[in-house]
């Protein structure tokens, strides 16, 4: 098969490290890619959300199988466009890829099925907001409807910082159209925990769970950023609560969007908070988590393509995967000043070196060569430094001994991370 994969993250370097080593996969295109894809796939300088340049690019490589990994070209019917020209591609079509592209959509979902989530209000007059945040108090969340690259999100521990959330998106235009309207929700308390589902639109598979870390700095301190981190099997994820969250959340979910007309195909990333009353929905994601993804491909023991193919194909009723038994655990690597502003450019060595145990994998992010062939920083996010190992302390080691034979003056990361497995394994 020839086989497209679209994006440039670190996400879409799992991907294509994963469909490369495929024996049905003939060639291998990553549009636009980075520095990393290059070792993987053939890199094509299209832009993830130029719709008519990978369309186009599809039907002049005679392209098989289409794999998207961000959201915003599914947001933006890049599976529709990709169907329509006789393509086959993995992903939702726009109408399914609400569940992501629009919060309250999704909250909506979730009170007409029965699917458990935090109490909310949708708003786009801001007196209004204000009068209902007002009334509920803080903890609360407010959350722009639409995409806003990870940064949509506030979890106000104050009146005033919700207040202010509320503000910037309905009359200050922070998130542009994104903000226009606004979800005010009750604040979940409990431990986090990624789940990953692949669908067909009437069934599901479900995949290893995993745990990222949003806040940028040790100790979950600091703004929320895309994710500085992740490992997979989470712990919190028991037999039991796997059952239940397969029950009540994934399935109830795929049979909504069958009967609203919207069959849900791809992979589904439940965002959940496991509380004292049950595990609840935060939000869904129509596409792999990254950082998460980076440790999934890493687990995953079956091969990746057929069963992509499968969900396509609504053959996934009759499908399994396998996982190694090892914990994987990814840091990221970002670039100093991340997530706010930040420099592009600066150099990066010794990736080479970090790899050189061959229980860790570095997934790039944003990263480029210079004409003279060094590696440099073009992202926030930049590397992804995996590692395997028998408990999530072994993994940990293992991933910032590679992480400290990296020599990147230009890049910090967090030194904690899986520190509730590794505090739970002690």
């Amino acid at each position: 098969m020839k086989v497209l994969v679209v994006g440039s993250g670190g996400r879409e370097h799992a991907l294509c490290w994963a469909i490369a080593a495929s024996p049905i996969c003939d060639a291998l295109y990553c549009a636009p890619g980075n520095a990393g894809i290059a070792a993987e796939a053939e890199c094509v300088a299209i832009a993830a959300e130029d719709i008519d340049g990978l369309v186009a690019f599809a039907r002049d490589k005679d392209i098989d199988f289409v794999v998207v990994g961000p959201e915003a070209p599914l947001v933006a019917g890049l599976v529709d466009r990709l169907s329509a020209a006789g393509i086959k591609a993995f992903g939702p079509t726009a109408a399914a890829a609400a569940l992501e592209g629009s919060k309250g959509f999704t909250k909506d979902l979730c009170a007409k099925y029965d699917i458990p989530t935090a109490a909310y209000r949708r708003f786009t007059d801001l007196a209004a907001a204000r009068a209902y945040i007002r009334e509920l108090g803080a903890p609360i969340v407010v959350k722009a409807d639409g995409l806003a690259a990870g940064k949509g999100v506030t979890v106000a521990r104050s009146l005033d910082e919700a207040l202010a959330a509320a503000e910037d998106a309905l009359s200050g235009g922070r998130f542009g159209e994104a903000g226009a309207e606004i979800v005010v929700e009750d604040c979940l308390e409990g431990e986090e925990v990624s789940v990953f589902a692949l669908c067909d639109g009437s069934s599901a598979l479900m995949m290893a769970a995993a745990q990222d870390h949003k806040a940028v700095f040790d100790g979950d301190k600091g703004p929320n950023t895309g994710g500085m981190g992740a490992y997979s099997p989470a712990p919190v994820m028991t037999e039991a609560l796997a059952a239940e969250i397969e029950e009540t959340v994934i399935r109830r979910t795929v049979a909504a969007m069958k009967a609203e007309g919207r069959p849900y195909t791809g992979v589904l990333y439940a965002g959940l908070m496991i509380t004292a009353a049950g595990p609840k929905l935060i939000e869904y994601n129509v596409r792999f988590g990254d950082p998460e993804c980076q440790v999934l491909m890493l687990r995953l023991r079956s091969d990746l393509l057929p069963a992509l193919l499968a969900a396509c194909d609504g053959l996934l009723d009759t499908f399994d995967l396998r996982w190694y038994e090892e914990t994987a655990l990814t840091v990221v690597m970002a670039s100093n000043g991340y997530p706010g502003s930040y420099e592009k450019g600066s150099e990066i060595r010794g990736v080479d070196t970090a790899e050189t145990d061959d229980k860790v994998k570095v997934f790039h992010a944003g990263t480029a060569r210079r004409a003279d062939g060094a590696l440099i920083a073009t992202g926030g996010r930049v590397l992804n430094v995996t590692a395997l190992g028998d408990t999530v302390q072994e993994a940990q080691q293992r991933a910032y001994a590679a992480v400290d034979r990296i020599d990147w003056p230009g890049g910090f990361c967090r030194r904690d991370i899986g520190w509730r497995a590794v505090a739970r394994e002690k």
